[in-house]
């Protein structure tokens, strides 16, 4: 997501933000349910009801009083024949708005930047993008993993055990980063322990996962059993996705070493933590 399109969505998001006193009457940012639904992108509020009683149910998971985040209010809407009729409507602290975009469509590019929006404590549009970007190559790492290990359970089932399975995952680094083995690619990146992926940046992540997946279907589609094979589809998956990196001037082996993704993981738990820490909770009495 480019710093443009960040700007513009911030500037949504400031837009809706209502500020009213809190028991010892300081000024506390709210939303409105209604409000926020637009800006998230859903069309229908009975699908954006959904995602609200699932962060409803998350915060009651943490431990944390729903009341303090959630409160439920009525609204007077304006009917076409010059009659009102109410409507269900929430107001919601910032903590509510990240559970319900934790809880929401994550295909919708508006709950990506809703989740770091509401995450950051200051949010400038630069500390958002860094937020954005971290999110995105965490995801990227674990789908990775999930499809490493989807791997690891369709090739024990034809025949090879797990040191077959890291000698195949082997030769597939070697195939996309044009004959460097693994060991060689984490000397290239100064890697002195842990997983070379953990180190690598979102595109390079995202690289070797459609690889992955590639080998995953085809060692289905093709029925194909034993290491010999799975390797030889591995490795052609692996060159075939270097191939289309190299046509778009992209060499992998190249790109630059990113953060630990340890240490990003961490990095995130601890803003999570410090966001329940800080979260400010609707007054008794709000309407």
């Amino acid at each position: 997501m480019d710093i443009q399109k960040i700007q513009q969505y911030k500037s949504d998001f400031d837009a809706i933000t209502k500020g009213i006193s809190d028991d010892d009457g300081n000024t506390i940012e709210v939303w409105y349910a209604r409000e926020l639904q637009m800006v998230l992108g859903y069309a229908r509020w009975e699908n954006f009801v959904g995602a609200i009683g699932r962060a409803m149910e998350a915060c009651k998971t943490l431990g944390i009083s729903i009341d303090n985040h959630f409160r439920e209010v009525t609204k007077m809407v304006p009917l076409g024949s010059g009659s009102q009729r109410e409507i269900q409507d929430f107001m919601l602290t910032r903590y509510a708005c990240y559970l319900i975009a934790q809880n929401g469509d994550p295909k919708k590019e508006e709950i990506a930047f809703a989740q770091s929006y509401f995450a950051v404590q200051t949010r400038k549009a630069e500390l958002i993008e860094e937020r954005l970007n971290e999110i995105a190559r965490l995801n990227t790492r674990e789908r990775l993993r999930a499809s490493e290990k989807q791997l690891s359970r369709n090739i024990y089932e034809r025949g090879v055990d797990d040191k077959g399975f890291g000698r195949i995952r082997s030769k597939g680094d070697c195939a996309l980063f044009g004959g460097l083995t693994t060991e060689q690619m984490k000397k290239r990146l100064g890697i002195k322990s842990g997983a070379l992926a953990d180190y690598l940046p979102t595109l390079t992540i995202a690289a070797k996962n459609l690889a992955t997946e590639m080998t995953n279907y085809n060692v289905e589609q093709k029925d194909l059993y034993g290491e010999a094979d799975i390797t030889a589809e591995h490795v052609q998956n692996n060159r075939s996705v270097r191939g289309m990196l190299n046509q778009r001037g992209i060499k992998p082996e190249n790109l630059p070493p990113a953060e630990d993704i340890k240490k990003v993981e961490r990095k995130v738990a601890k803003d999570e933590r410090l966001m329940q820490k800080l979260a400010q909770k609707l007054p008794k009495d709000s309407v």
